[in-house]
């Protein structure tokens, strides 16, 4: 099968909005084929033909639903005043809010690994590029690059897994942001 032939891009996106709606309205029961296969109008062959298994179709499934999260981190001024969280780091948080149910499945107990693996490898290359460039907050000189900018990544993705779990209600964009600001760039003594 030709993966650039627009029947199935057609069907891999159909594929990939099955699976994203029905992760949201799981309610952290398991992701099936099946189910899949049903939500698109598809049979499972057809899955099949185009993912090697649920899992791998929720993580290609989940690229497209974290590009915002990787485009805010990639836009956010880590030499901002350590006073008041940059604006992407807000738009972020807002983003991660109004699809709190994404990502509380994405990254949640009964989430796919592959999402969390995904969304922190994108995170870590994205930092480290920037990193690279020397777009790094003070104070960070001697950290290898790639250390920092995985900790970052991961620090992010526990922030956004904590804040969407089912538990309780999503963080303020504001104050989640204004949170991890002052946990990224600490605010010197007064």
């Amino acid at each position: 099968m030709n993966p650039d032939d627009p029947r199935a891009r057609r069907t891999r996106a159909r594929l990939r909005a099955a699976a994203l709606d029905l992760s949201v309205e799981g309610g952290g029961a398991p992701l099936s084929t099946a189910a899949i296969a049903r939500r698109a109008g598809v049979n499972r062959a057809t899955v099949y033909a185009h993912y090697k298994d649920a899992d791998a179709l929720l993580t290609d499934a989940m690229e497209e639903a974290l590009a915002p999260v990787v485009r805010a981190a990639s836009l956010c001024p880590l030499d901002s005043p350590a006073h008041r969280a940059p604006e992407p780091l807000v738009e972020l948080f807002e983003h991660v809010r109004a699809n709190a149910g994404l990502y509380g499945r994405m990254l949640g107990a009964h989430g796919s690994p592959g999402c969390a693996a995904a969304l922190r490898t994108r995170l870590t290359e994205e930092l480290s590029a920037r990193f690279t460039e020397g777009a790094r907050p003070e104070g960070s000189d001697g950290i290898p690059v790639e250390l920092h900018a995985s900790f970052l990544a991961g620090a992010l993705i526990g922030v956004i897994a904590q804040g969407t779990a089912d538990d309780g209600a999503p963080w303020p964009p504001d104050e989640a942001a204004d949170a991890v600001w002052h946990l990224i760039r600490p605010r010197p003594p007064e």
